[in-house]
Formats: structure tokens, sequence, C-alpha cells
């Protein structure tokens, strides 16, 4: 095992990749800006629907969560040129993971790969060549790296694939009736959006999803079969972000393949003045066994998370409970209604409540359909009728859809949400079975 986690190779991929890391940090921190999501998602609402248990965790006030982002573009420029590398790092991880926490509105499993990859990029020596600090500490220099931090990547990626692959496996997606509600919104597309309206391409879209998320990490690592996976992962990362419009994690997602073509190809290609290591070089470092250690119990958690939903009462798809960090990428297309009640456990009067006056139209569609922004939001009306010094009762008659199916009711009508506690790992018996 030492010898193949630090037997030392070529380290040509790891700056690259760097490179292109931070020039993506820096894109996905000013383009936030730009597009408007920071604003529809962090700035106009009057509060966030954080992860549960984050809920002190909210926004700066005003335009100061521009800035915010402005600092973060900032490291990811910092991040690229290789200044203070470590630092930096570790304050755009930081940073990213406030805004990861602080909001779920906007929640995807992309934003949950960048959050894990900013922490294992601050622990990498990803800034021992073409950077600033080695040429300001000429004693870093280095032009190899431990053989762990190129498969660091190739395991959490094999990880991220095969959930996403084997997540594809149920009805909705095998008959294609998800991927043909995902592409109705597309049919405004030039040129192809009338050919995303076709069933044979949902069935394409369908089938070649799962066998790309199954494969590609295989097939990548074998070499008469890389050139042909590279690009399948052009064409399918490519046609992701034109169509789904998911920021950078296509880019991001092509950068990974530097971790699996021979270092002189990356260098050939990307650092042509740069010495290849040839060199055969075992060194052992004082902290092997911590390091194995910790590695151990992060892919643990990397492998269990996913697996959570599977020991919950009901379907994930319903009940979402056991949906995020699991890799469950585009698997469902929901709609729903929902009404809350307010009773004033005094007066018994009846208190109406009109999710335009406390939620934006983002906001709305997650209260509609996902029963942890359920439970947040009523924990909201009671602690705003608690703070007028009210104690109130809270019902919700809540309607749900999932693929296109018929609507069933969603919410015990009968349960004061007021007054139940959220579990994260156990099923909420406040929500009415998908069957």
């Amino acid at each position: 095992m030492n010898s193949f986690l630090f037997k030392h190779i070529d380290n040509s991929s790891l700056i690259v990749f760097r490179i292109c890391f931070g020039l993506l940090c820096f894109l996905e921190s000013v383009g936030a800006i730009f597009t408007g999501w920071l604003k529809k998602t962090l700035i106009e609402p009057q509060f966030t629907f954080s992860f549960i248990g984050f809920e002190w965790l909210q926004p700066l006030p005003g335009d100061w969560m521009c800035v915010y982002y402005i600092v973060m573009g900032v490291f990811g420029l910092l991040i690229m040129v290789g200044y203070k590398y470590r630092w930096n790092m570790l304050g755009f991880a930081i940073l990213w993971a406030g805004t990861y926490f602080m909001q779920k509105s906007s929640y995807n499993n992309h934003y949950y790969l960048l959050f894990l990859l900013s922490f294992i990029m601050v622990v990498l020596p990803a800034n021992r060549y073409a950077s600033l600090d080695a040429k300001y500490n000429p004693k870093i220099k280095q032009i190899s790296m431990p053989n762990w931090c190129r498969w660091i990547f190739i395991v959490q990626l094999f990880i991220v694939y095969t959930y996403a692959s084997v997540a594809k496996i149920y009805p909705d997606w095998l008959d294609a009736s998800v991927i043909k509600l995902l592409m109705q919104s597309k049919s405004h597309y030039p040129i192809i959006g009338e050919l995303l309206q076709q069933n044979y391409v949902h069935y394409f879209i369908a089938y070649s999803g799962i066998l790309f998320d199954g494969l590609v990490i295989p097939l990548l690592l074998f070499k008469p079969t890389r050139k042909y996976a590279f690009y399948a992962s052009i064409f399918f990362h490519l046609f992701n972000s034109f169509v789904f419009q998911i920021g950078i994690f296509p880019f991001l997602s092509l950068a990974f393949c530097l971790f699996f073509f021979d270092a002189k190809t990356v260098r050939n290609v990307f650092l042509k003045k740069k010495e290849l290591f040839t060199e055969h070089k075992i060194d052992i470092p004082n902290y092997k066994t911590l390091l194995k250690i910790g590695f151990g119990v992060y892919f643990s958690i990397q492998i269990a998370l996913p697996l959570r939903h599977y020991f919950i009462e009901d379907q994930v798809i319903w009940t979402e409970e056991g949906h995020r960090l699991s890799w469950r990428m585009m698997l469902r297309a929901k709609s729903g209604s929902i009404h809350f009640k307010v009773v004033d456990n005094k007066t018994n009067n009846v208190i109406p409540i009109k999710l335009d006056d406390y939620l934006t139209k983002k906001q709305q569609r997650g209260v509609k359909t996902k029963p942890d922004f359920i439970w947040q939001f009523s924990q909201r009306l009671k602690q705003k009728f608690e703070a007028e010094g009210m104690s109130v009762s809270i019902y919700a008659t809540s309607y749900l859809s999932v693929n296109g199916k018929p609507s069933k009711r969603f919410v015990n009508p009968d349960i004061d949400l007021a007054q139940v506690q959220w579990n994260h790992f156990k099923h909420h018996t406040w929500l009415l079975p998908s069957k």
C-alpha cells in the first residue's frame, strides 16, 4: 500500500488542473453576480433555506454578498496563478462552504462536488510548479507528486459517477418520462429545441446517461479506450452545458480528464518547458498513518451517505429524505401546491398566510415540493408569531405530483408542524405515504 500511495509520479496533471480549477472558481464567483443568480438567491429573499442546523448562517445584508463573491473570485485568480496557494485555497473553500450551507433553493450536486474538491485541493501540493509561490520560493519547486494526489480524484469521481448511474435505474428514467418532462422547457432553444422533443432523443439521453456515468471512469483508466471515452466526455458535458446550463461543472468534469492521461501527453500539450519526471522514487512521509486514516474515514462517508435512503421508510423520490449529498442528479420533475393554516391557540382564529409575503417565487417552488422546506418555513412562521407574543399551531394542506403523475396529498393536514422535530436520518411520519 505504501509503495502505491507514496511512489512519486509526474505532477503535470495536478499543476494544470490547479490552473483550470482556479479559473473556474473565478468564473463561478463572478458569474453568480453578472447572471443575477446571487441577487435572486441570496440578496432578494427575506431569509434563506439553509441546511438544517445551519440556520445561523445567513447572507450578509444588502450588497455585501456581492463583496463576498468578489472576494471568492479574487481567491480563484490567486489559486490559478499559485500565489499563497494554500491560504487562498482555504479561503475559497471556507467561503464556498458558507454559500453552500446557507441556501438550498439552488441546491445541486455540482455545488456539493465543488465544496468537496475545494477542501481536497487545500492539502494537495498543487503550487510546486508554474506558480508564483515556486517563483518566489524556488525551494518548493518540484516536478513530481505522490501517487495518492492523483488517485484521490479518481476514487472521488468513481463514487460520484457510479452512484449517479445506479440512481437512474428506476422506471420513470428507464421509460424516458423524466427526460420528456425536462425537455419540454427546452423547446424554444434554437436549432435543437424541436429535436429535444422527440421520443427517440429522450431514450437516447436516458440510456446514454446510465452508460456514460457507469462506464466513463473505467474506460478512461483503460488506455485502449481512453481516447474514445474522452471524446464521449466532450460531447456529454458540452451537451449538458448547452441544454441544462449548469455553470462550470461540465468544464470542471473535462478538466478531471487530466488525471487519466499519461503525464507526457499532459506536459507536451500544456507545459512544454517542464522537465518530465521519470525517476522511480518512493518517499514515505511521517504522516503516512494519519493520511491513510483520513482517506479511509473520508471515503467511507462518501460511500455511506448515498446509501442512507435505503434505510429510510418510503421512496426517496417522493420524500426527498436521503436525496441530498447522494449524487442523485436530475432524476425527477416535481410540481405541487401548498396552503399553510396558522391557528392562534388562545382564540382559535385562523391567520391567513400568503406565500408571496414571505418567499420569492424560487423559494415557493421548494416549499411546494420539498419536506425540509415545508418544515423550515413552518418553524419560521412559528418564530414570527411567538415574537409577537402568540402561541400558534401550523398545519399544511399539500399536494404533490412526481414526474407528471396525478397529484396526491403529501403532508398530513392534521399534524401541527410547529411541534414536530426534524431528523436527518429517519422518516418523518407527517409525510403521507407515496402509495
